[in-house]
């Protein structure tokens, strides 16, 4: 169980650091993260969504809905929804005729690159807020992080 130092500790001792203290850091961060993205108010599915075919590029609908860990009903209506909003497309795919792919229309892609600021300028003011030390090491272990989920997939 996560434990909290009292504010009337006479004892200083360092931030934990066992994997639930780190679970719980990384879920505030993202958490505050993600708040900090308003542009195109969208829905957590949505945005993240959005995000992927902003990063990866148009995918069919099916490849969009395993990523994302959606059905393909829900992404369906999701897309929809998107479509809409002048989000989203659906093009045919050029090596398969019969496919169909969903890509970001230039107002998708400006509303990513938007949140995508937003989200950096929020994470940048919380890095200031931090020692050189504590800037340094989160300089490294977040790219490390990273490297290593990339590695898995």
């Amino acid at each position: 169980m996560h434990k909290r130092v009292m504010d009337n500790d006479p004892v200083v001792t360092a931030p934990g650091t066992s994997t639930e203290d780190l679970m719980i850091a990384v879920e505030q961060l993202v958490r505050h993260v993600r708040r900090s993205a308003t542009a195109g108010g969208l829905s957590t599915a949505a945005s993240s969504a959005l995000g992927r075919l902003g990063r990866e590029g148009p995918q069919r609908l099916t490849e969009l809905a395993r990523a994302e860990n959606a059905t393909q009903p829900n992404m369906t209506q999701l897309v929809t929804r998107m479509e809409r909003a002048g989000l989203v497309r659906r093009v045919a795919d050029r090596t398969d005729g019969r496919g169909v792919l969903v890509e970001a229309t230039a107002q998708g892609r400006e509303v990513f690159l938007a949140r995508r600021a937003e989200r950096a300028k929020a994470l940048g003011l919380l890095v200031e807020e931090l020692s050189e030390p504590e800037r340094e090491a989160v300089r490294l272990a977040l790219p490390a992080l990273a490297h290593a989920i990339e590695k898995r997939s």
